[in-house]
C-alpha cells in the first residue's frame, strides 16, 4: 500500500515524539549500565550492580500502620502497592535483628541525603524492611515520617534473594539504590559516607529523565 504525503508526515511526527521521550532515557541508562561512564573521571561512592537486577512486584506488609508512602496503599491498607519500588529512585535498607547504632546511622544518613536534594527530594523515597522486634515502629515512624516501613516476612524473600551482600554482612544488608524502573543498580557498603551517596544521587537525577 502506498503512503500518502499526509501519512508520511504523520509517521515522521510520531517518530519524532517517540525519540524526544526515549532518547534521554536511553542515553542515561546506556551511560550508566552499558558503559559505566562517570563524568569527569568521577568514581561512584556506591558499587554498581552489573547487570542491574529487575526486582519482583510484591505486596509487602506494612509495619504498625506505617503508611505506603509515595507508592500508595494496595487493596489491603496494611500492604504496599505491588509497584511501590517503581516510579521513584529508592534507598532500601534491610535489618535483621535489633536496629543497632549502625542501623540508625544508615537511616539517618539516607534521610539527610534525601533532604539535601532539596527540590529534587520528591524523586527519591526510602524503604526499610525490619524484623518485628527490630525496634518500636511507631517511634521509628515519628523520627522518619517519610520512611516506608515494611515488616520482614517470607513475602519479601523473592526480593531479598536478588540483592547482593557486602562481605561480612550478617544481620544487616548494605543500603541499596533502586532505579525508577524497579532495578537494583547500586549498593553502599556499611562504611560508605553520606557525602558520596549525595553526590551519586545528584548525578543520577541530572542524567535521568524518569523518576
Amino acid at each position: 500500500m502506498t503512503l500518502t504525503a499526509h501519512d508520511r508526515r504523520q509517521r515522521r511526527t510520531l517518530i519524532g515524539v517517540a525519540l524526544m521521550f526515549f532518547a534521554p532515557l536511553g542515553l542515561s541508562f546506556y551511560l550508566y549500565y552499558g558503559k559505566s561512564w562517570h563524568p569527569g573521571g568521577h568514581v561512584n561512592a556506591g558499587e554498581l550492580i552489573a547487570p542491574a537486577r529487575p526486582l519482583p512486584s510484591l505486596a509487602l506488609p506494612l509495619a504498625g500502620g506505617a503508611g505506603a508512602g509515595a507508592g500508595g496503599a494496595g487493596a489491603d491498607a496494611g500492604e504496599t502497592n505491588p509497584q511501590f519500588l517503581k516510579g521513584k529512585w529508592t534507598f532500601l535498607y534491610v535489618q535483621r535483628g535489633r536496629c543497632d547504632d549502625e542501623c540508625r546511622r544508615h537511616l539517618y544518613d539516607t534521610r539527610q541525603v534525601r533532604l539535601a536534594l532539596d527540590r529534587e527530594m520528591n524523586r527519591v523515597q526510602r524503604v526499610f524492611i525490619g524484623d518485628s522486634d527490630c525496634c518500636d515502629f511507631q517511634e521509628l515512624k515519628a523520627a522518619h515520617p517519610d520512611l516506608i516501613i515494611i515488616r520482614a516476612s517470607p513475602a519479601d524473600d523473592p526480593l531479598l534473594a536478588l540483592l547482593p551482600k557486602s562481605e561480612g554482612a550478617v544481620s544487616a544488608h548494605p543500603v541499596y539504590l533502586i532505579d525508577p524502573l524497579g532495578n537494583a543498580m547500586m549498593f553502599y557498603a556499611p562504611d560508605a559516607k553520606s557525602k558520596g551517596m549525595l553526590e551519586d544521587m545528584k548525578r543520577l537525577l541530572r542524567l535521568s529523565s524518569i523518576g
